[in-house]
C-alpha cells in the first residue's frame, strides 16, 4: 500500500510539471506573437524624391479648426509609383489638410495668366483709350472662381458707376476673364457703361521690382515661398493691387467697397482704419481703398515690404499692417506725398460693429438712430467697407442702412441683385 502511494505521488507530481511546463509555453508562444506585431511596424527609409512645392502647400482662410493627417500619399512623376512617407522622416514636412491643397491649388491658376493672344498691358491700354470720356481709372481684383462673383461683388460694381458715370473699370481676373464674365458684366455693357476684364500678367507688372524675385520663387515652388495658413489668393490680391498702381495708376477697390460718392477730389490717397484715441492719429490704415498716381514711389516701397517681410501665416501682415508699417516710416520725408484719410471716409463703420448696418429699426429710438447714422455717412464718406468676411451671411432687413445704400447705387434697377436679400 505504502509502495502504491509512493508511485502515485511520484506520478501527480511528474503530471503537474507537465502541466506547468505546458503553460509556460503557451505563455511563451503567446508573448512572442504580441511582440511580433507590436515591434514590426515598418518605418519607411527616406527616399530620394523631390519634395512637396511649398506653392502646393494649401493655405487656411477661414481659420476653422483643421484636421490633420499623419501620413501622406503621392505620385512621383519620374518613375509613376505611388510613395507613401512619414512626414516625421522629412525636418521639412507639413500636416495639411485636403480641402485646403484643392483651394491652394485652385487659387494658383491665377498665375497662369491667359491674356487671349494679346499682351496684358496692351489690353488694358486700348481699353483706357478706345474707352471715351474715360474720366477715371478704376481696378477690382478677383482671385476666385467665377462662381463666387455674386449679387455683393456686382452691388460694389454698380456703386462705382453710380457714383461715377464716366469712369472706366477693370477686374483683373482670370475666371472672370471668360465667355461666362463677360455675359455677367453686360447688363453693364448694354448701358454704355465702361467696364472688362482682363487675366493678370504678373511678369508684367512685377517686372523689375522687388516682387519680381519673390514671385519666381512662389512659381517655382521648392520651398522658395513659405505660402503660410493665411489664403494665397488674399496675398497675391494685396500684391496684385500694388502692382496694377504702379504700373498704371488709378484708383483700387476691394469687391466689397459700396462707393457713394465721386473720388475726383481725391489724389494719392489712402485712408485711416483706427485712430489713437489719445493723440488722434491714425493707428492702423487699410489697403482696401487706394488712389495713386502711376509709378508713385510709396507704391514702389509697398512692393518692396511685401517681398522682403513677406509672412503666410500673419492675417493682414501683407495688407493693412504692411502699408502702415511703410507709411508710418517715411512719414514725413520727401517721398511720403500721400494724404492719410480719416476712418470715415472709407471706413465709418469697424467689421466688429458692421452687423448694425444691415438691420432694420427695431423701435422709434433705433429708426432715428439708423437714420442719423445714413445721414452721417453719406455727409462724410466717399464709401463704406462691408468687411465681407465678417458679413457676408447677414440679412439685409427692411429699412436698414444697407438696404437704403443698395437702393441708392442702383444702376442696374431690374437685375436680380437688388431682390436677393442674403448678400
Amino acid at each position: 500500500m505504502n509502495i502504491f502511494l509512493a508511485r502515485l505521488l511520484l506520478n501527480w507530481q511528474r503530471t503537474k510539471i507537465s502541466f506547468y511546463a505546458l503553460i509556460s509555453l503557451f505563455l511563451l508562444s503567446l508573448l512572442a506573437y504580441n511582440s511580433g506585431v507590436i515591434f514590426s511596424t515598418h518605418v519607411p527609409f527616406m527616399l530620394n524624391h523631390p519634395s512637396e512645392p511649398e506653392t502646393f502647400l494649401p493655405g487656411n482662410a477661414t481659420g476653422n479648426s483643421r484636421r490633420f493627417f499623419s501620413l501622406s500619399t503621392k505620385l512621383s512623376s519620374s518613375d509613376g509609383k505611388l510613395r507613401t512617407h512619414s512626414p516625421f522622416m522629412h525636418k521639412n514636412a507639413i500636416l495639411y489638410h485636403p480641402r485646403r491643397r484643392k483651394r491652394h491649388r485652385r487659387v494658383l491658376k491665377v498665375l497662369s495668366s491667359n491674356v487671349n493672344g494679346m499682351r496684358f498691358e496692351d489690353r488694358v491700354m486700348q481699353f483706357f483709350n478706345t474707352s471715351s470720356h474715360c474720366e477715371f481709372q478704376f481696378f477690382m481684383t478677383w482671385i476666385s472662381s467665377i462662381e463666387s462673383f455674386g449679387d455683393r461683388e456686382l452691388l460694389a460694381i454698380q456703386s462705382v458707376f453710380k457714383a461715377h458715370p464716366s469712369g472706366c473699370l477693370i477686374v483683373v481676373s482670370n475666371s472672370m476673364d471668360s465667355r461666362k464674365g463677360t455675359l455677367m458684366l453686360k447688363p453693364f455693357l448694354d448701358r454704355g457703361l465702361k467696364v472688362t476684364a482682363i487675366s493678370p500678367d504678373f511678369d508684367f507688372l512685377f517686372n523689375n521690382t522687388a516682387a519680381e524675385s519673390w514671385y519666381n520663387r512662389l512659381v517655382r515652388g521648392g520651398g522658395g515661398v513659405r505660402t503660410g495658413g493665411v489664403s494665397l489668393g488674399q496675398n497675391l490680391s494685396n500684391l496684385l493691387r500694388l502692382g496694377l498702381l504702379y504700373r498704371f495708376g488709378g484708383i483700387y477697390l476691394d469687391t466689397d467697397i459700396i462707393v457713394l460718392k465721386s473720388f475726383r477730389e481725391l489724389k494719392n490717397a489712402i485712408g485711416a482704419q483706427t485712430l489713437d484715441l489719445e493723440t488722434g492719429q491714425w493707428s492702423r490704415l487699410n489697403n482696401a481703398v487706394m488712389i495713386f498716381d502711376k509709378g508713385h514711389h510709396l507704391l514702389y516701397e509697398f512692393i518692396e515690404e511685401f517681398a522682403l517681410t513677406f509672412n503666410g501665416n500673419k492675417w493682414g501682415h501683407n495688407g493693412p499692417y504692411l502699408v502702415s508699417r511703410v507709411v508710418s516710416r517715411l512719414r514725413g520725408s520727401i517721398e511720403y506725398n500721400v494724404t492719410v484719410l480719416p476712418p470715415m471716409a472709407f471706413y465709418p463703420v469697424d467689421w466688429s460693429r458692421i452687423g448694425g448696418l444691415f438691420r432694420g429699426p427695431r423701435n422709434a429710438v433705433h429708426s432715428r438712430w439708423l437714420l442719423g447714422k445714413l445721414r452721417q455717412i453719406y455727409g462724410q464718406s466717399f464709401a463704406v467697407h462691408l468687411w465681407n468676411k465678417q458679413s457676408k451671411g447677414f440679412k439685409v432687413e427692411e429699412g436698414s442702412i444697407i438696404q437704403h445704400m443698395m437702393s441708392s447705387s442702383c444702376v442696374l434697377c431690374n437685375s436680380s441683385s437688388l431682390a436677393v436679400q442674403n448678400m
